[in-house]
């Protein structure tokens, strides 16, 4: 088998892949691996390669493959080359392995699991320092070997770990220098004794073909990564540059996951919940990198300027999760950076993801994309600062669109129930609504200021009832600008149906 080394020599091109399982959805933590490998690409004017590793037949399906395919694309992160397949090419696997048994740098086990078991009991009722493989097959002669396999007894294929002293090891680009005795590694397994190549070997096998230069990976990674060198040094390739992520933790130290998290983890529920794709993006980044400023918001063009693999940090990265808190859903950190996105994102294309919104919820008229269309963006430029996803549009917001909008119990208790005056004070104050020839924020405003006065009540209790009846919210944008937004009509209808919202 030919191998052709990866080109990780100054001035060659930079190839990075990105090779998920397709055994569930896109976890957000599969997703910063994407990310980060992409920034990396970008920013060196290399490749990605997208690389499917559906070896797992029992686990992977169609639908997880698109589930990351549809994931990759809503972040807006493009690859170069694929998607590859892995299990298009097992017969590169194959070869690879017969050309390390070939070459000698690999031999046939047949020791059975019970007879590995037995071993490593007594190795460690001997109180051993090794209990791994004692290399029984390691010096099977040509003979032996060929009388098993005519006894058809089953074989694994083991890596032969040179003996040789001294170590072996290999410079990471985040964590420095990472090295082993090969006195302390075994023989491991390369394949099945079904003649299924390891993952092991078959990753790197497609890391040469693909002629990847860096592998950006997590550190759960690295219990390989030794031992893929190895594997590089005897098919004749030189190892790509390993650059090992921390891990991502939550607040009880724990690697998230779907059996410890749910589907929290996973970037579909992020794009169902009304999150923006490059917020999720920035918010992944940060979690292990480190800019070395207080910046935290970063658009495209900046992260790709500002990523390096020198400051991924060596820690562990903690996702802020608190279950059970329903403002806080995910972590603070994330919601933050969405709600700065949703303030300064583009107002137009922010009416384009809102639109899908309110579609979904029955709420769309298509004026708003016509003769309406100033007021809709006017509308929600007005009322996006104290939103914190595209949900909110359709909740928070939703008084802004239709008539059935629920009110909250805070304000309700507190600005409308607290004065029941307020039952015949705000049709009256609709009439006077009514009567004005022109409905602008400065002659509601007035209109509002001389009824309070001929009532003799500060103007804050018609004003705030006027919020809690119009929105069902205790706080929000001007309440003069609210007025004008929801125009003449809707205001005066609101104000004089507030009668069933009082107790008789």
């Amino acid at each position: 088998m030919a191998i052709t080394p990866p080109t990780d020599v100054p001035g060659e091109t930079v190839r990075v892949r990105f090779p998920p399982s397709p055994t569930g959805y896109l976890h957000i933590g599969g997703a910063r691996t994407a990310i980060l490998n992409w920034l990396y690409a970008r920013k060196h004017g290399g490749k990605l390669v997208l690389r499917i590793e559906d070896t797992d037949a029992e686990r992977s399906t169609e639908a997880s493959i698109q589930g990351i395919l549809d994931g990759l694309t809503w972040l807006g992160l493009d690859w170069d080359e694929g998607p590859y397949f892995q299990t298009a090419f097992k017969a590169d696997h194959e070869r690879a392995a017969q050309q390390l048994v070939d070459s000698g740098k690999a031999y046939k086990c047949f020791c059975t699991k019970e007879t590995l078991a037995a071993k490593r009991a007594q190795a460690m009722a001997d109180k051993k320092a090794d209990v791994g493989y004692d290399g029984t097959c390691r010096h099977l002669s040509a003979a032996e070997v060929e009388a098993y396999e005519k006894a058809g007894l089953p074989a694994v294929i083991r890596f032969k770990v040179p003996d040789r002293d001294g170590k072996v090891g290999y410079d990471d680009r985040v964590l420095g220098r990472i090295e082993r005795a090969y006195a302390e590694i075994e023989d491991f397994v390369i394949v099945r004794s079904n003649g299924e190549p390891l993952y092991l070997l078959s990753n790197v096998v497609d890391d040469i073909r693909d002629r990847i230069s860096h592998v950006i990976r997590g550190q759960d990674h690295m219990t390989n990564t030794i031992r893929q060198v190895l594997l590089y040094e005897a098919l004749g390739a030189r190892p790509p540059v390993f650059a090992h992520m921390p891990l991502t933790l939550d607040l009880k130290k724990r690697k998230i996951s779907k059996r410890h998290h749910g589907e929290i983890v996973s970037v579909q529920f992020y794009r169902e919940r009304g999150f923006l794709p490059w917020a999720l993006c920035n918010f992944l980044v940060l979690l292990g990198w480190n800019p070395g400023t207080n910046q935290e918001i970063f658009s495209r063009e900046e992260l790709i300027e500002a990523f390096t693999l020198e400051r991924i940090g060596r820690a562990n990265a903690v996702f802020n999760h608190r279950p059970g808190d329903p403002k806080f859903f995910t972590d603070p950190k994330l919601i933050a950076i969405n709600a700065a996105y949703l303030r300064s994102t583009d107002i137009g294309t922010i009416g384009d993801l809102v639109r899908r919104e309110l579609e979904a919820e029955g709420l769309w008229h298509a004026d708003y994309a016509g003769l309406r269309r100033e007021w809709y963006l006017t509308t929600l430029d007005m009322i996006r600062d104290r939103f914190h996803t595209l949900k909110d549009f359709t909740t928070l917001g939703r008084a802004y669109f239709d008539d059935t909008y629920p009110i909250e119990e805070k304000p309700l208790r507190k600005h409308l129930l607290s004065h029941p005056e307020l039952k015949t004070w705000l049709p009256a104050l609709a009439e006077r609504f009514s009567a004005l020839d022109d409905f602008t924020a400065g002659t509601t405003e007035a209109a509002t200021r001389e009824l309070a006065e001929a009532l003799a009540v500060k103007a804050g209790i018609l004003i705030n009832a006027m919020r809690t009846v119009l929105t069902g919210q205790l706080a929000g944008p001007g309440m003069f600008d609210v007025l004008v937004s929801l125009g003449k009509a809707t205001v005066v209808r609101r104000l004089r149906r507030v009668g069933p919202l009082f107790p008789e």
